[in-house]
């Protein structure tokens, strides 16, 4: 006789929320504050994914999408260019052409304004939402304000950035265009940059991401939200709740907040939902060292990377590589970070260490956050790109609102799952 299979677990929850990340974790906070039964479903350790990895900026001055006019003109050389801070995979071409052709198109001007608008609206409040977050999780200290810059490495480039910034200032973002001698005392320990820099007065950013993520996933525990470590591999919709199945457990919810990041088009598709969801892959390389040589996160525009002054070192991270969530990390993406951060810093020696993580994307740059097309015991949340750190706090306001069937304050027409 064989041996009978251990009963999966049984659960029933009022809300589940599949993913955590920064967008899963905020969220199940604020519903728990609201005083809802909450389980989160990951079978990673919280927030140490993409949440972790990225630059650390709060990133209100963010309002433009990845496609623009200017970038759908260049594109052919930018997705080709091995050393293109936007590069494709070439064994991933054929399973991107429809992700790419919806991007070419979110890319023409008025779609591209459009998207520019809507991801304002969103950012709008950031730095404000950021810092009750970060106060009520005890992380204030690790949250920065010293304002963020672009570098422009070129006079050419300095001056052609006045249009981009006039644009940035008409969606109300404050930005300041300074020359070389003002940039140089901001930033003494940054060797000359020939065109000056655009900065942001307003932008905040984590001096460690990964120790916010832990303050963030302690208070989820002291506040009794039970982490799952589980994969959920199937969502079904049942006339008593939504059933969500892993390989060892059985969770029944009244509702689902579907924050998966870069893993949620499954899930979404048995939701009944077909979204237009694909991966960035994003690096960065980090060297150890007592002062990090800046006081704020800078961007060399051209190269597309952030310089991230953090607790004990200096990270580069950035660029843009599609590729899926499968192939292994690419060595040459890491060697141009590395080849770009000595550009700078001519003097750095060997990096301490090099990451590898996966951003959710869509073609128009702009989340999903809205109820499912079949009701709202499904809630979307995930697709924020390059500004999900940034907008995981108005995100998780958002979902708890739609969760309460309470008005949102802001139009979620362009975040809705509908618009595909």
């Amino acid at each position: 006789m064989r041996p009978r299979r251990p009963m999966a677990e049984e659960i029933d929850t009022e809300i589940a929320v599949i993913g955590a990340g920064v967008i899963g974790m905020a969220c199940a906070l604020r519903l728990a504050a609201e005083g809802r039964e909450v389980v989160i479903l990951d079978p990673a350790e919280p927030g140490m994914g993409a949440s972790y990895g990225n630059a650390g900026t709060i990133a209100d001055y963010a309002v433009q999408p990845v496609g623009t006019p200017e970038v759908l003109k260049n594109l052919p050389s930018l997705l080709f260019d091995r050393n293109s801070p936007l590069a494709i995979r070439q064994a991933a071409l054929p399973a991107l052409a429809p992700w790419l052709l919806r991007f070419a198109r979110q890319s023409l001007p008025g779609a591209a304004a459009a998207n520019a608008r809507a991801i304002a609206a969103l950012v709008a409040s950031a730095n404000a939402e950021w810092q009750e977050l970060a106060t009520e999780i005890g992380g204030a200290g690790i949250l920065q304000h010293r304002g963020c810059l672009y570098l422009y490495e070129t006079r050419k480039a300095f001056a052609a950035a006045e249009r981009d910034m006039t644009h940035r200032r008409s969606l109300g973002i404050a930005v300041e265009l300074i020359d070389p001698s003002t940039l140089a005392a901001m930033e003494p320990g940054l060797p000359g940059v020939e065109g000056g820099a655009a900065f942001f007065p307003k932008a905040t950013f984590l001096a460690d991401p990964g120790q916010m993520m832990r303050r963030l996933a302690a208070r989820l525990q002291a506040v009794g939200v039970r982490h799952i470590a589980q994969r959920v591999d199937r969502l079904t919709r049942t006339p008593g709740g939504v059933r969500l199945g892993t390989a060892q457990t059985s969770i029944r919810a009244r509702t689902v907040i579907l924050a998966a990041g870069a893993h949620s088009r499954r899930l979404a598709a048995q939701a009944g939902d077909r979204v237009p969801l694909d991966t960035e892959r994003g690096y960065h390389v980090e060297w150890d060292m007592p002062a990090p040589r800046l006081t704020r996160p800078s961007c060399p525009t051209t190269r597309g990377f952030y310089l991230c002054p953090m607790a004990g070192r200096l990270r580069v991270a950035g660029t843009v590589e599609l590729g899926g969530l499968t192939a292994p990390p690419s060595p040459h993406r890491v060697a141009r970070l590395i080849e770009g951060a000595r550009a700078i810093f001519p003097d750095l020696g060997a990096p301490s260490r090099d990451w590898m993580g996966f951003r959710p994307s869509i073609p128009d740059s702009l989340p999903v956050i809205s109820a499912s097309r079949a009701g709202s015991d499904v809630i979307h949340a995930y697709g924020h790109g390059h500004i999900g750190l940034t907008l995981a706090p108005i995100t998780a306001r958002i979902v708890a609102d739609i969760t309460a069937g309470r008005q949102t304050g802001i139009d979620l027409a362009p975040y809705a799952v509908t618009r595909f």
